[in-house]
């Protein structure tokens, strides 16, 4: 497929990976700084004194650190994208949070404007997995890509059925720390095959807890619509549904017996409103008008730009007033300014130095909130 974009520079790739990779600079902290300084080197140069404003120590990757991650990374098969890239997934750039950069390896041609992620239990049932097959060879027959975590049961079986016609395997360590251990072999044939394995965290990452929500994201993200096939009612599953319905996604569940506890999560999904699915037809229907970006739902009201942020520093009394109008509850930045009367400009500073600190967290892209 013809891929639109900007191929970043080497110094550029070095930047953005430097900046991506320095504590407590996620997607949102990496925009702000990008729109108030004009650039990933501006920002490099800006950091120092804004992390000694807040007493946060400035641990920033050097760029032969960030060089070494780049070979490291083309040594296993793999490359650094930017978003905005050719090779950058085209679905993510609409999701709230999108990453900066991704390592990708293999999927090269991979058509990824048509994809449907497939998740479900990793102790799927011997019917479980096989419907997910069957969806998933249906599925890339009708030439869509199928988009899975490369967990055990479900999501195994989705890759496997899809090899021919091609997966993306979403990653929740690094490219050299593929989980589960008995998945690697299948990790390797998805790339042989002509798929690929992605993955926003560097070389070395060992999977945490935390980092499997955070994978599912860029599950649901990279693709038009989720569908769940067995999950119970509290798995990662129905976590990547909710993050489906949150980039306005379509969400699709497998109905299945009230007795199997592996069919309450789907069974449920579906009384709250998901597509009930028999087939890879009922999918296929839905889809085929699907286009995220045509919605701007996801688009914060309040977007930090460089002429927005005031050159004075905030006071402390500032400081506290803001902090003092957040809670572990999500508001809108908009809310803020009105609660505090504190300037727009005075107000993205603040957020940016409190996120630089560990403070705070986003939520959707316009929603802030104190860390609990």
């Amino acid at each position: 497929m013809a891929r639109d974009g900007i191929e970043l520079t080497p110094s550029q790739r070095t930047a953005w990976l430097r900046l991506i990779r320095t504590d407590n600079v996620g997607p949102q902290t990496f925009r702000q700084l990008i729109n108030r300084e004009g650039s990933a080197e501006a920002a490099l140069e800006a950091l120092p004194g804004l992390l000694r404003r807040v007493g946060t120590p400035a641990r920033i990757p050097s760029a032969m650190q960030a060089e070494e991650e780049i070979a490291a990374t083309a040594k296993l098969g793999g490359r650094l994208v930017g978003s905005g890239e050719p090779d950058y997934p085209p679905l993510l750039r609409y999701i709230s949070g999108a990453p900066p950069m991704l390592t990708i390896a293999g999927g090269e041609n991979l058509e990824l404007r048509r994809t449907v992620a497939i998740v479900g239990a990793r102790n799927a049932s011997t019917a479980g997995q096989k419907f997910a097959r069957l969806l998933a060879a249906d599925l890339g027959e009708a030439r869509y890509t199928i988009v899975s975590g490369l967990a055990r049961g479900i999501d195994a079986a989705a890759h496997a059925a899809s090899l021919r016609t091609g997966t993306v395997a979403v990653l929740a360590g690094g490219l050299d720390r593929i989980y589960p251990d008995e998945n690697i072999p299948l990790a390797r044939e998805i790339v042989a095959g002509g798929g690929a394995l992605l993955t926003e965290m560097p070389i070395g990452w060992e999977p945490r807890a935390r980092d499997f929500p955070r994978r599912n994201r860029l599950v649901s993200g990279l693709s038009l619509g989720t569908v769940v096939v067995e999950a119970a009612k509290r798995s990662g599953s129905l976590i990547t549904a909710r993050l489906a319905l949150e980039q306005n996604r379509e969400v699709f569940a497998v109905p299945g017996s009230p007795l199997d506890p592996r069919a309450e999560g789907g069974n449920a999904l579906i009384q709250q409103g998901a597509r009930l699915v028999t087939g890879a037809a009922d999918i296929i229907d839905t889809l085929r008008e699907a286009d995220p970006s045509r919605t701007s739902l996801l688009e914060p009201d309040w977007v930090p730009d460089s002429e927005g942020y005031d050159p004075v520093a905030p006071s402390s009394d500032e400081r506290s007033r803001l902090i003092e109008a957040l809670s572990i509850t999500p508001v809108p930045v908009d809310d803020v300014i009105k609660t505090t009367g504190i300037g727009i400009g005075r107000v993205q500073t603040l957020l940016l130095e409190l996120d630089l600190d560990g403070r705070i967290e986003w939520s959707s892209g316009q929603l802030v909130a104190l860390r609990p």
